[in-house]
């Protein structure tokens, strides 16, 4: 009953943000939904748990924290801008048959449904309230702090060069982006671990590891560092950054994964 409540909480959620995106003729609009759906989830979480702990309360506030900067930083970047070409592409697949349906299926409902999966840890914590704190998740604030600082950085750095009219064409090979092509991606995927880290209290719900490798092998795989990489990998400049900085891991001073 716990996570069918939250199962229905999010596919509500997802139907305002379908509705929004139609009105708005743009369903790259439902990216910005995403760091909000795990606010809503911890949320609903707390408000139907009715109790909490030292570690519910943490997640509670790391993932606010987390998902709400994610919300806004995509948010300000988005919501003007014109429909991403990853969804143009989608429309051009999906023809002239049913397309508000495989619309709401293929995007709403599959991201739906990847939130729910990843964000397990969150409604475990207040599904089964403990009040111990372990030594692991100690070690996952730690984790998550340095996640955050990746990702919030990272997206920082990125910003500003790009706001620089004489930066125009060029990549950003400084700052974290000097330690990984991919410091945001980076920073999110250890965030999750840091989540995992904090929501495990045992080997009996280590399952709950399938949270951060998920969104580690979604940003490494299918959406995240790949759809970059094919944008630029003909290009020479980014063939001579490649070859001197790690994809995902920070590596100072030798290349790595």
């Amino acid at each position: 009953m716990f996570y069918s409540k939250i199962a229905l909480s999010l596919l509500v959620y997802f139907i305002i943000w379908f509705l929004i995106c139609l009105y708005k003729k743009k369903y790259s609009l439902v990216d910005i939904a995403w760091g909000s759906g795990f606010v809503v989830v911890a949320w609903v979480s707390y408000l139907i748990a009715q109790a909490s702990s030292m570690q519910s309360t943490l997640i509670l506030i790391l993932v606010t924290l987390w998902g709400g900067r994610l919300f806004w930083h995509l948010a300000r970047r988005n919501w003007h801008k014109p429909e991403d070409y990853r969804y143009v592409n989608m429309r051009k697949r999906w023809g002239t048959s049913f397309v508000y349906l495989k619309a709401f299926l293929n995007v709403f409902v599959l991201q739906g449904i990847l939130l729910f999966i990843i964000a397990l840890p969150i409604m475990h914590v207040f599904a089964h309230i403990d009040s111990e704190m372990r030594w692991w998740q100690y070690i996952g604030c730690v984790v998550w702090i340095i996640g955050f600082f990746f990702e919030v950085v990272g997206d920082y750095q990125l910003e500003q060069f790009k706001k620089d009219p004489a930066n125009k064409g060029k990549l950003l090979t400084t700052g974290l982006w000097r330690l990984t092509r991919h410091p945001n991606y980076f920073g999110e995927a250890t965030c999750w671990i840091g989540i995992f880290l904090i929501a495990v209290t045992g080997i009996s719900n280590s399952w709950l590891i399938v949270s951060p490798l998920i969104i580690t092998l979604l940003l490494l795989f299918v959406s995240g560092v790949p759809l970059l990489e094919k944008k630029y990998r003909k290009r020479e400049d980014f063939k001579a950054y490649a070859a001197k900085t790690s994809k995902f891991f920070p590596v100072i001073g030798k290349k790595g994964l």
